[in-house]
């Protein structure tokens, strides 16, 4: 007997024991899709955070990057003396130091006069260090007193920036400080904050009067082309004091992913989410398998009573969990594609349906099928020729 047809008997009687009942067949496949959407949601809304958390460190222009150690991330810094960054510019392989100034402020809605928290970003405008042509296009104008960039991005409770500009309305507050809007850029919201500007270093000052240059959030260090970038994070980690952190790119972007995930609540919640829709999921798949053998059980004691192996029988079952698996996850992706959009629109943050998703999830489903069936197999050995007499 070759692996076709030892799987495809078994196969076939799964299917047409799935297909017989109708309302069963749909009861059955709700249920699995019911799981399918809470497990794409929980983790679209956990990549959705990890991908908001480093909106702004992904578009950071630096090889390396300092923090303090007590810093829990960006948006929670710790500030640290300037002169801590000046004093790597003794390596021969640092080319070029900037600080950066990060601070939450309320900004006033210029129609309804209601004010919400946003992110300030503060730099010297010559520096170029965030990779958005927005911003390094407005650097002379952000040498100007007062003046700001706005990021398109943040919710719409800010207000229609963009329409503003048009119509000369760019006066506005934050931190109760008259600025100027005088351009948009693109970054993003976040879990931490609802939009973002960016100013230079001396608006920065002028907006948060209780700051001061000194005290600087990050630092970004940039490198001479052919230094190597590991070589010299070695080196400055014996020069420098022991209470500032010194990141690589890639190692800036996982300290803050770390932070959602292992830090705040909220990491632990999405992935706590994922498991309980799995868990759903195997409970409903599972009494779905449990209720057919136990309203089967006397018609699979007959084939045993005509020859058929109990191996017959757990390819059946599994052959079932499988279809199941097939028949809910497919409307339950088309479903939570809809369902991504409508997040999307709603949060302003991106929510991707990427390839590696899609079949996360559908192994996710499979096994859990696979599981329910596994338990249900149990019930299979209580049928026994016996029982029809």
């Amino acid at each position: 007997m070759n692996i076709i047809t030892w799987f495809y008997f078994p196969a076939r009687l799964a299917w047409r024991q799935l297909t017989f009942d109708r309302t069963k067949l749909a009861a059955a496949i709700s249920g699995v899709l019911f799981a399918c959407v809470l497990v794409f949601m929980q983790l679209g809304f956990k990549d959705s955070l990890y991908d908001s958390a480093i909106s702004a460190p992904v578009k950071l222009n630096g090889d390396l990057f300092l923090m303090h150690r007590q810093s829990e991330a960006m948006w929670r810094p710790v500030q640290f003396k300037r002169s801590e960054l000046m004093r790597t510019l003794g390596h021969p392989a640092v080319a070029e130091v900037y600080p950066l100034y990060l601070g939450l402020a309320p900004f006033k809605n210029i129609e309804t006069q209601v004010k919400r928290t946003l992110m300030v970003y503060g730099l010297d405008p010559g520096s170029l260090i965030f990779d958005i042509a927005d911003i390094n296009n407005k650097h002379i104008e952000l040498q100007l007193k007062d003046t700001v960039l706005f990021d398109e991005y943040s919710r719409p409770e800010f207000g229609p920036v963009r329409q503003w500009l048009e119509t000369d309305r760019n006066i506005t507050e934050i931190n109760d400080y008259k600025i100027r809007i005088i351009g948009i850029f693109q970054l993003g919201v976040s879990f931490a904050a609802d939009g973002n500007v960016v100013t230079s270093d001396l608006n920065f000052m002028r907006i948060f009067p209780r700051r001061n240059l000194d005290d600087i959030d990050l630092g970004i260090i940039r490198l001479h082309p052919s230094a190597s970038i590991k070589q010299v994070q070695t080196d400055l980690r014996e020069r420098l004091n022991a209470f500032v952190n010194i990141f690589t790119y890639e190692e800036l972007l996982r300290y803050e992913k770390d932070y959602w995930a292992n830090m705040a609540p909220i990491g632990f919640i999405f992935g706590f989410g994922t498991v309980m829709g799995l868990v759903v999921g195997l409970v409903i798949v599972y009494q779905i398998l449990f209720t057919e053998i136990t309203h089967h059980r006397n018609e699979f004691a007959t084939l045993k009573a005509m020859g058929y192996e109990h191996g017959y029988f757990v390819r059946m079952v599994f052959a079932f969990a499988f279809f199941l698996a097939i028949l809910g996850f497919i409307p339950g992706y088309i479903f939570s594609i809809g369902l991504y959009h409508l997040a999307e629109s709603q949060t302003f943050m991106p929510m991707p349906m990427n390839f590696d998703k899609v079949v996360t999830v559908f192994l996710f489903i499979l096994s859990m099928c696979a599981m329910a069936g596994l338990l249900a197999i149990r019930k299979l050995k209580a049928s026994n020729p016996a029982d029809m007499f």
